[in-house]
């Protein structure tokens, strides 16, 4: 899933490729992206790409007084092109979604894409985003905004487990399933310490380790084309979707804790004493 730092960097290429040029075509193919029904995609027609940024992990093409909303979702992405096929989008065939035509039909822009069948890619077009589109409205504050002091403010009498807590968009925005593992690694916590109960030590460098994860992820990000993100994001995890391989900072195995539809995962040596969590999803399976 697309975190902060990959959205940071496709808004860095929109902001490079996209701004100034014109809304030549949007091209519908799943109507079941889109959440909103008025205005309609049509109405972004001529007008020009004025701006792009980001609301938590949530993509924002501004054109003028409309903004183009996307959440990628788990397996959503934006594919860039200097020059798109002209030819119209066949409903329901493929896996684009949507796509944007710049300054002419066989100009450059982008498509939207989506992969397997689970589908959560989901694409509004508003004129308020923090407003209109619900799931902006109930975001926390940015994880890369917040400081040492509004992180123990956020955390004050929690009683969720930190993976929870660092994952949960409307407490943090930003951090998804890989970013939240690499920082606690960074930081020497177990995914199942007690938000509210953290020390101020922990808080020192579970603070610190936000900062320097997310900010070297985005550093390494910006500037690298649409198509490179997902492998730059690979090469600079040490821990997560690395189950069974050694922890490149003490040389532990990295062990994973598996639910339904994800998984995490960490080092004991470093974050829980040595001691490896209890998962009982594997556990089960091993009686």
């Amino acid at each position: 899933m697309p975190e902060l730092p990959e959205v940071e960097a496709l808004a860095h290429h929109l902001r490079e490729h996209a701004v100034g040029k014109k809304v030549f075509r949007v091209d519908v193919s799943s109507l079941s992206v889109l959440k909103t029904a008025t205005p309609a995609w049509t109405e972004l027609h001529g007008r020009e790409v004025t701006g792009a940024g980001r609301f938590g992990k949530h993509l924002d093409l501004v054109a003028g007084d409309l903004h183009l909303v996307v959440h990628l979702a788990r397996a959503g992405w934006l594919r860039w092109s200097d020059a798109l096929s002209p030819t119209p989008l066949k409903p329901g065939k493929g896996p684009i979604s949507l796509r944007v035509h710049l300054d002419a039909a066989a100009g450059p822009g982008f498509d939207l894409t989506e992969a397997g069948t689970k589908k959560g890619l989901a694409v509004w077009i508003v004129r308020d985003p923090e407003k209109e589109v619900a799931s902006i409205a109930r975001l926390g504050p940015d994880a890369l905004s917040l400081d040492r002091a509004g992180l123990e403010k956020l955390f004050a009498g929690r009683t969720e487990r930190l993976k929870t807590a660092l994952t949960d968009q409307s407490l943090l925005a930003g951090i998804g399933n890989a970013y939240s593992d690499e920082i606690m690694h960074r930081a020497k916590l177990s995914p199942y310490a007690t938000t509210g109960k953290l020390s101020e030590g922990a808080l020192d460098g579970l603070s610190e380790a936000i900062r320097e994860v997310l900010t070297s992820a985005v550093t390494r990000s910006v500037g690298q084309s649409a198509a490179r993100l997902k492998g730059e994001k690979r090469s600079g995890l040490r821990v997560h979707a690395r189950t069974g391989l050694p922890c490149p900072v003490c040389g532990d195995t990295i062990r994973e804790i598996s639910f339904a539809d994800k998984s995490f995962q960490y080092c004991p040596t470093c974050q829980t004493g040595g001691k490896p969590l209890a998962d009982r999803r594997m556990s089960r399976l091993l009686k």
